[in-house]
């Protein structure tokens, strides 16, 4: 009788294990794809770690070439930045129901704009609250901004040769083996999360080691007093030369008011004394290779990571007067992130002007140089929630934006009320 008990708790077991696996394959599902569309809410999965995609590398090359489409390797988004998930028609499936600009719109009544706004001016020293709170609300505008941003994740290497004296010991030259290539170098322990803004680190090329002549005393070890043989030709000096003795100025002698001399202790007497630089010795110790004569060279790779980062805005009239780093800094809607070696244009079913910005930010992307090699692109298109508010009060009016969910107040220029005579800059310089 209890043999079906048992068969039953293995089989529910065995589908939990299914089940399991089935969860942590989900987060590999996009590795190798070079064109997936991911949606934001995967940053936040933990099945996938560091290490797991750094040890991915071992099936090709140093590094895979989709080691882009692990998102849980990146940073944590900045909370500034547009992190909403838009749950509308585009998330990864075509031709849904619902329409790009279908977001959940920020609906503002009478009194949370003029709370707003008297919360901004409050923070003004020189600006009075009065228009805020009586003035009339003229007109409630949406202005809504498209923001797009293509991130590229490059690594940078660049070669340089370091010296050194050499004082004796083994050299890791050619003879222990073959010197490997600055792109030859497997540098996976050092990998940092991808979309890093900038991390470098530093590689010795192994097997790079050479041992030559010092350029800087041709070998010899010292150079030439530049002090007491100032004069001589390259490659030769003098011994024992002796300079005036600036206590006695050469006589040897100490003149006294009294008109008595005593003999010189500086010079003993001699009138002159050694060379300071070389104790006459015409010779002083080669610095560059610490008197060796030798110097030991090797190879130094120089590896950057870095984000280069293209942004555009695409703002309606209502809201051009706005600096578009006000947008780029709001919190709006994420209507898609694309991650791929090299992103393309990001498809909406239900709008022609979205491909087209979405296009353009592409088209822009940032000019990588020539000794780096892409890693990894990320293509993300968002929407900023964007009201703007004219008030007026007999014929005179004044207009401010209300921008992101995070519901930033902006206000380029005019405010009707403002006591500072220009000094408010100076003030806030000083920080008064």
């Amino acid at each position: 009788m209890e043999e079906p008990l048992l068969s039953s708790v293995s089989e529910q077991r065995s589908e939990a294990a299914t089940e399991k696996e089935g969860e942590k394959w989900s987060s590999y599902q996009y590795v190798g794809r070079t064109g997936s569309v991911i949606p934001t809410a995967s940053l936040a999965g933990t099945e996938v770690s560091v290490e797991e995609i750094r040890t991915a590398g071992s099936f090709s090359d140093h590094y895979p070439p989709s080691i882009h489409a692990a998102l849980v390797s990146s940073p944590e988004p900045d909370p500034n930045v547009q992190a909403i998930v838009y749950q509308g028609g585009y998330g990864g499936e075509y031709g849904g129901t619902g329409t790009t600009t279908d977001f959940q719109r920020q609906i503002l009544d009478e009194v949370e704009i003029r709370e707003l706004l008297i919360d901004h001016v409050g923070h003004r020293c020189c600006w009075g609250s009065r228009p805020a709170r009586t003035w009339k609300i003229h007109t409630v505008e949406d202005c809504n901004v498209y923001v797009g941003t293509l991130d590229t994740f490059i690594e940078e290497r660049e070669l340089i040769t370091e010296t050194e004296a050499y004082l004796g010991g083994n050299i890791d030259g050619k003879d222990t083996g073959p010197e490997l290539g600055i792109w030859e170098l497997d540098l996976r322990s050092q990998f940092p999360l991808l979309f890093t803004s900038y991390e470098e680190s530093r590689a010795k090329i192994p097997h790079s080691e050479t041992i030559e002549k010092c350029s800087g005393c041709d070998g010899r070890g010292n150079i030439v007093c530049p002090t007491c043989n100032a004069s001589q030709e390259p490659g030769f000096f003098k011994e024992n030369q002796m300079t005036e003795c600036p206590a006695c100025y050469g006589r040897g002698l100490i003149a006294h008011r009294d008109g008595s001399d005593t003999k010189c202790v500086k010079c003993n007497g001699k009138g002159k004394i050694p060379c300071a630089t070389c104790a006459s010795r015409g010779l002083i110790k080669c610095e560059t290779c610490n008197a060796s004569g030798s110097l030991r060279s090797h190879k130094v790779a120089i590896v950057r990571w870095k984000t280069l980062s293209t942004r555009k805005v695409s703002a309606t009239s209502g809201a051009a007067s706005v600096p578009d780093e006000v947008f780029h800094r709001a919190k709006g809607v994420q209507l898609c992130n694309t991650q791929a070696y090299q992103c393309t244009p990001a498809f909406f079913a239900d709008s022609f002007s979205l491909n087209k910005f979405s296009s353009e930010v592409i088209a822009e992307r940032a000019h990588v140089p020539p000794s780096a090699r892409v890693i990894c692109e990320r293509h993300t298109i968002s929407v900023v929630p964007v009201t703007r508010v004219t008030m007026s009060h007999r014929n005179r009016s004044f207009s401010f934006y209300i921008i992101g969910f995070s519901r930033e107040v902006y206000l380029k220029d005019y405010y009707p009320s403002r006591f500072c005579w220009g000094l408010c800059p100076c003030l806030e310089w000083l920080k008064l």
